[in-house]
């Protein structure tokens, strides 16, 4: 989704996200850190959390 900068934010509003720098990528849940990666298993990563995906509540409606 971003950078490690930019990618929390950007991250906030998705169900799922991943900012990437130095080397390692941040999974983010609905805006949350869940998972720390290096580079060379993000896709992995990123594939599994796809895989093994729960829906624990609804996604917060946005108003139109």
């Amino acid at each position: 989704m971003g950078c490690a900068v930019n990618g929390p934010g950007e991250a906030a509003g998705a169900d799922l996200g991943v900012s990437l720098g130095r080397g390692r990528a941040h999974l983010f849940k609905r805006g949350k850190i869940v998972r720390t990666v290096p580079e060379d298993q993000i896709v992995e990563a990123v594939l599994e959390a796809i895989e093994t995906w729960e829906e624990e509540e609804p996604a917060p409606e946005t108003p139109a």
